[in-house]
């Protein structure tokens, strides 16, 4: 303790007169600009809390200053901030809390424009360096075919030896080179994966140019996830001697963990995990039942990583030779086990179907154009095409007609007449109807949302005229249908980006006669969802989407691909409706039946069978997937300590 406040009084003892003058000085207007800030509730404009910007640029003439500038920029963003904070948690005369504008591009405009110099700076150098010009275009190689490994692009087994490269840039180039090389290949793969989302500046309200950046930005923080996982595995190969094979030997199940942190909180978009490449092969996904998503990530990075590593460590390539067994083995394996499994009579297409009890499913897929979706003048067409194609092209032996997601483009409740009509054709066709539409709840009024918004299903039931039973979708869309951690910090409910601004559910509901569950959206991908509902006796996924505003991309097919990966992981067959494709029906071992094309008019209809199959996963995922996290946050503190002490004893 006594070394660590000597170090301190160190530090504090050495700084230059004129670092303390501007220290006071910047104090004194920040108090004053938060003394005279007004009582609005919400966001603000004050511009008094410009002051401690101005007083600040004529210091940028003392040489002295400039010296110690770094250190100048950081008090000026931490008084910026504490005094945000102080601002937003002291509140108003309403105790809602507020903020000024001003101020918060003050606390994080400075030091952000001061970060995007250094970080240009960092890449103009990498890009004058030779070995840096190497490891990237070895690192972009790797990730720019991952990339396309993903269904529906075809290269998915090759998954096991794709990452070859990037391992070997982690292993022998240095780690500034290294990283370099790895944010920006992770920037080409998550632009390979996600650059659909650009279809949405067709489709929504915010600013196309605004729309744009945050995807530039959504790539870059996906980007990260790439850059800490090189950056800890180079920690890791430079551990001390008694840990380095245990934390490289691990490191497969680390970035597995890693993947785990995607998959919780509200920022949740677990879209691309490394073990999805394996979708077009239906033999290579029956291990999902035993080891879930993140043991296939594993089998692929532990077998990129063993070829690497024995590429690394000899001088001719044909002693490496026999490292290839690995990924090799690891595909013969899945191969027999996949084929057995699928060669036993259960295991055959839709096994079952037509036993009495399992239901008789209908899916409308209308394919209406998102553009169109949401005008008030196409609402009454929208409509009848929709219970048209109900009426024309579905067989009176449906137990449930399913429509897409917000198939009823408004809130329900201000439609009474379509909710009539959604009873009479449920009656006439004496089946359950499931439809997608928004609906509301009005608040108190001192509440800072006026509404509740919900994007939601609603069951309407035949024979029965009360208001339908309703399910609201759980997972949010980040950015698109919510603000992260707008419940935790309330003021962001202020924040309009064009955003859904919805409110998440909470239950997740079983139906019966023959024990279903509703999805909407992504819903389905998330398997402690469908874990839940298993656990309350759910025997059917009924996943309902509007995978319209991703255009004519791969995004649908991806989309696919994580349905089917949690049907065949969950034993849980799926009943799966898109407004403009892909529709399909999945069994419990993945089979695919009536696959729709995108952007057409189709109705399907089958028997469905329903869940008989009981997998491991299912009752142990939720442990495996806690003990990921916990893993992960382990071995992150581990690699980084043996980092710093390898660091001070240099």
């Amino acid at each position: 303790m006594s070394n660590i406040l000597n170090k301190l009084k160190s530090y504090f003892a050495n700084r230059p007169k004129i670092y303390w003058i501007y220290f006071a000085i910047l104090l004194a207007t920040e108090i004053f600009a938060f003394a005279r800030r007004p009582d609005t509730p919400g966001l603000y404009t004050f511009g008094a809390q410009y002051l401690p910007l101005i007083v600040t640029l004529p210091f940028l003439f003392f040489k002295i200053f400039r010296q110690n500038f770094k250190r100048a920029l950081y008090t000026f963003a931490l008084f910026s901030f504490i005094f945000l904070a102080l601002d937003y948690n002291i509140g108003d005369a309403k105790g809602i809390g507020h903020a000024g504008l001003i101020q918060i591009v003050m606390t994080a405009g400075p030091i952000g424009l001061f970060w995007i110099i250094l970080f240009t700076r960092w890449n103009i150098k990498h890009i004058k360096d030779r070995g840096s010009r190497t490891a990237i275009l070895l690192s972009s190689f790797a990730w720019g075919l991952f990339a396309l490994a993903y269904p529906p692009m075809p290269l998915g087994p090759a998954a096991l030896l794709l990452l070859v490269p990037w391992f070997i840039v982690l292993n022998r180039f240095t780690r500034g080179q290294a990283i370099f090389a790895t944010f920006w290949s992770g920037m080409l793969y998550n632009a390979i994966n996600y650059y659909w989302i650009y279809n949405v500046m067709h489709v929504e309200t915010a600013p196309s140019g605004l729309i744009l950046f945050g995807l530039v930005l959504l790539i870059a923080f996906f980007s990260a996830y790439n850059t800490l996982a090189g950056f800890i595995y180079t920690l890791s190969k430079e551990a001390p001697q008694k840990i380095r094979p245990i934390l490289l030997i691990l490191f497969p199940v680390f970035y597995a963990g890693l993947e785990m942190t995607r998959t919780y909180g509200d920022f949740a978009f677990p879209w691309s995990h490394l073990g999805y490449v394996f979708g077009n092969s239906l033999e290579l996904l029956q291990m999902l039942p035993f080891i879930g998503i993140f043991g296939y990530t594993i089998l692929v990075i532990a077998s990129n990583q063993v070829v690497a590593h024995a590429l690394c460590k000899v001088q001719d390539i044909k002693k490496a030779i026999p490292a290839l067994a690995v990924p090799v083995s690891i595909f013969v394996l899945l191969l027999i086990q996949g084929s057995i499994t699928l060669s036993s009579p259960e295991a055959q297409p839709f096994y079952g179907a037509e036993n009495p009890g399992n239901p008789n499913i209908a899916l409308v897929q209308p394919s209406i154009q998102q553009g169109a979706k949401w005008s008030k003048e196409r609402f009454d067409g929208i409509v009848s095409k929709t219970i048209g194609m109900v009426n024309d092209s579905i067989k009176d032996n449906a137990n449930l007609i399913v429509l897409a997601e917000t198939a009823i483009p408004d809130h329900i409740r201000r439609q009474p007449q379509v909710i009539d009509l959604l009873h009479r054709t449920a009656n006439e066709k004496n089946a359950f109807l499931l439809t997608g539409a928004l609906d509301y709840q009005r608040n108190p009024p001192k509440s800072i949302r006026k509404f509740d918004i919900y994007n939601a299903a609603f069951l309407f039931s035949p024979g029965v005229h009360s208001f339908p039973q309703r399910y609201v979708k759980k997972h949010l869309v980040p950015f698109s249908e919510r603000i992260p951690f707008d419940e935790v910090f309330p003021i962001l409910n202020y924040v309009d980006l064009g955003e859904g601004d919805f409110v998440a559910g909470k239950e997740t509901p079983v139906y019966p006669p023959f024990q279903w569950t509703p999805y909407i959206c992504y819903d389905a991908i998330f398997g402690d969802l469908i874990r839940e509902a298993i656990r309350h006796g759910s025997r059917l996924m009924v996943n309902i989407t509007n995978d319209g505003w991703f255009g004519r991309s791969t995004a649908p097919y991806q989309h696919l691909n994580l349905i089917r990966y949690r049907a065949i992981e969950s034993g849980m067959p799926v009943a799966r409706l898109a407004n403009s494709g892909v529709s399909a029906f999945i069994d419990q071992y993945g089979h695919f039946d009536g696959n729709t094309e995108i952007f057409t008019d189709r109705v399907i209809q089958r028997k469905v069978p329903l869940k008989t199959r009981d997998t491991l996963y299912s009752h142990i995922g939720d442990t495996v997937e806690i003990m990921l996290l916990w893993f992960f946050a382990i071995y992150l503190v581990v690699a980084l300590l043996s980092g710093i002490r390898r660091k001070q004893q240099a």
